[in-house]
């Protein structure tokens, strides 16, 4: 049964899906090119012609499909054009190390990369994601500092990940990248001598992004979201705009109940305005009910898709001890964590190895200790801003909205945080 499924990891399906695809929306009509690729056989050498992979498990069938033609405008909303392709425009020159031919979760998660990526662009930033979600995200003085700073974020779930870099790889930078283990690396371009560095990988798919320059373009524009339901009809909607584009768009919080108005007591700090926008354009890319903590342009931890509110913010910070510890164990010792909890339980390392760690660990609080806490949708109750208050957050961004804001304004008030409103929830399903 093993050599079966990794049989299926390796196999790249045919697929029965048409090369064009059109849909109709009254009398307008978009018309798709499904994206096909020229590569060699992983088995015989020779040249075929192939779509993607598999879809998102090995057995299931995908296609891919570029928007080739047609202009969609519903009441006041114009759809984005043909002629502005990035993920479903990849050529196999694009391709610059096909690696094992790509899946849709490869693809999917550059996507996602970029969605993320649009809105930071200003400085040199690294995304790093896995089945959809970042892991890591980070801006650095040099792009390796952003790459380093992703990787440390989670070392645990960037392994096998998507890397998206917004800035031409370096020698640096791919040094550092070809040390670990990724599925795909892209980036608007690749500086000499860089790909003989990560093509030492050889089922790294290497892709290069030749709009990346014009990507803060896409943060203006709307696509048409489709979603499947199991009884084969459709929900459609507008993708969601971000209405943050800068500081003025994030408002001091403020609530009335029962007559009276509360305000958060201080506005916030340059440095925590920064992580503010930071975390909240972070956010976009998370998928929902979701709570990630911030620090110095940099994800401290992510917690995605929970239920509820309060329990997806403990499992952030549970990440962000998890992660800040397996950091510091492979900074010190030069392995994982979980590797030293083995290495003590065999009598390998002495227990006070380990009890160092921990004791680093708790002392700084996983580094959340003056972090921004960033929630896509209102705190229903102020025991999910609490916890994030507790680990020493000082900063807290969310759209606002409860019918007891007025108590999560007190919450952090009490703590001596601050705390702003967008007024929009950020969501991906």
């Amino acid at each position: 049964m093993t050599q079966d499924l990794k049989k299926m990891y390796r196999t790249v399906m045919d697929d029965h899906f048409p090369e064009e695809l059109s849909i109709r929306f009254g009398h307008q009509e978009l018309v798709y090119r499904k994206r096909t690729w020229k590569f060699p056989d992983e088995k015989t050498g020779e040249l075929i012609e192939k779509g993607l992979r598999y879809g998102e498990n090995p057995g299931q069938e995908a296609a891919l499909y570029e928007l080739i033609a047609g202009n969609l405008t519903l009441g006041d909303c114009r759809f984005i054009e043909p002629g502005r392709g990035l993920v479903s425009a990849i050529t196999e020159e694009d391709m610059v190390q096909a690696g094992k031919h790509p899946g849709k979760i490869n693809l999917t998660d550059l996507d996602n990369g970029l969605n993320i990526m649009k809105y930071l662009m200003d400085r040199p930033c690294a995304v790093i994601l896995k089945h959809n979600n970042p892991c890591g995200v980070a801006h650095g003085q040099t792009l390796a500092e952003a790459y380093e700073r992703a990787n440390r974020a989670d070392r645990i779930a960037a392994f096998g990940g998507c890397l998206v870099l917004n800035r031409p790889l370096d020698k640096d930078t791919a040094e550092l990248a070809a040390q670990n283990y990724l599925e795909v690396l892209a980036a608007p371009d690749f500086e000499e001598g860089t790909l003989e560095i990560v093509k030492k990988r050889a089922n790294l798919r290497i892709v290069q992004v030749r709009r990346m320059d014009r990507l803060k373009e896409y943060r203006y524009l709307r696509f048409v979201d489709f979603k499947s339901l199991m009884d084969g009809g459709l929900i459609v909607q507008q993708s969601q705009l971000c209405a943050v584009k800068g500081p003025q768009d994030l408002k001091p919080a403020e609530a009335v109940h029962e007559g009276k108005t509360y305000r958060i007591h201080r506005l916030p700090t340059e440095k925590e305005m920064q992580d503010l926008l930071f975390g909240w354009y972070v956010e976009q890319g998370v998928t929902s009910n979701s709570v990630l903590y911030v620090k110095d342009l940099c994800t401290v931890a992510i917690g995605t898709g929970e239920q509820d509110r309060v329990g997806v913010a403990e499992l952030a910070v549970y990440k962000a001890y998890r992660n800040y510890g397996d950091a510091l164990c492979f900074e010190k010792y030069g392995i994982s964590y979980k590797e030293l909890e083995r290495a003590v339980a065999t009598g390998q390392r002495p227990r006070k190895d380990r009890e160092e760690i921990d004791a680093a660990v708790r002392e700084a609080k996983a580094g959340l200790v003056g972090s921004t806490m960033v929630s896509d949708a209102f705190f229903p109750f102020r025991d999910g801003v609490d916890v994030g208050l507790r680990q020493g957050v000082t900063a807290v961004v969310q759209p606002g909205g409860s019918l007891r804001d007025w108590e999560v304004i007190e919450a952090c008030n009490e703590a001596g945080a601050t705390m702003v409103f967008t007024g929009q929830r950020a969501f991906k399903h």
